[in-house]
């Protein structure tokens, strides 16, 4: 795992792919892994608070302890609210996935009062990320666009695959036997999200080291993050 340091702040409009090419040799097989802030930034899902109108529901959440104009850009990037324990609001997001603040989230922002929204298509925008290394580089990567979750009924926060392009995202060893001889029925392996988490383990939240490369590994495939979201039909939760 090699860590990306050194880039600056990003803006909207920023060629990302480039930034990071002029910091690291890439390699065909290597795995660039992009922390969702940076691709976020690029992308311009920035909202300054001061523009925000809070609704009622918002007024309601937030109470005495949050802000209500951060809660209701929450609200508005939720596709359904799935628990709300005052200020605290679980969401499921336009994207499918089901996190705190549907993922808005004010640490790293641009400037004091402004939030980071997650990118409309995170799948998308890492194949886009990924085709421009290729046309810069000439090399055959796949990128990864990861971002911090929290786990049920587990403490501390992981990073997951938001966003996949050129990978196999999931393993699928259904049907395969161990060394015994059982066969295996469930195991699907989320090869995704653990390269994201190993990935952030060189990049961290304070270090400002938004990007890694993962080296050494074969997993080149055409998977997509959005496989890894559990189906509604398989959800014994909702």
């Amino acid at each position: 795992m090699i860590p990306v340091a050194d880039l600056p702040e990003i803006r909207a409009g920023d060629d990302l792919a480039r930034l990071v090419a002029a910091k690291v040799g890439l390699e065909d097989g290597d795995v660039v892994v992009l922390a969702q802030k940076i691709v976020s930034k690029a992308e311009g899902r920035v909202v300054r608070l001061d523009d925000i109108a809070p609704s009622e529901r918002a007024l309601e959440i937030a109470g005495d302890d949050q802000g209500p104009r951060r809660i209701e850009v929450i609200l508005r990037e939720a596709k359904r609210v799935v628990r709300v324990r005052k200020p605290l609001v679980i969401a499921e997001t336009k994207q499918g996935f089901i996190c705190a603040s549907a993922g808005v989230d004010s640490s790293n922002a641009p400037e004091p009062g402004m939030v980071v929204l997650l990118p409309d298509d995170a799948d998308a925008s890492a194949s886009q990320i990924r085709e421009r290394f290729r046309e810069l580089t000439g090399r055959t990567v796949a990128v990864v666009v990861t971002d911090s979750f929290g786990r049920p009924w587990r403490q501390g926060t992981i990073d997951v695959a938001l966003g996949a392009s050129g990978l196999e995202v999931m393993r699928d060893l259904r049907g395969r036997r161990d060394r015994v001889g059982y066969e295996l029925h469930a195991t699907m392996i989320a090869v995704a999200d653990e390269i994201a988490s190993a990935a952030e383990l060189v990049m961290g939240k304070l270090d400002r080291i938004p990007a890694a490369i993962v080296r050494g590994l074969e997993v080149a495939g055409d998977g997509h993050a959005r496989d890894l979201v559990i189906p509604e039909e398989r959800d014994l939760f909702r």
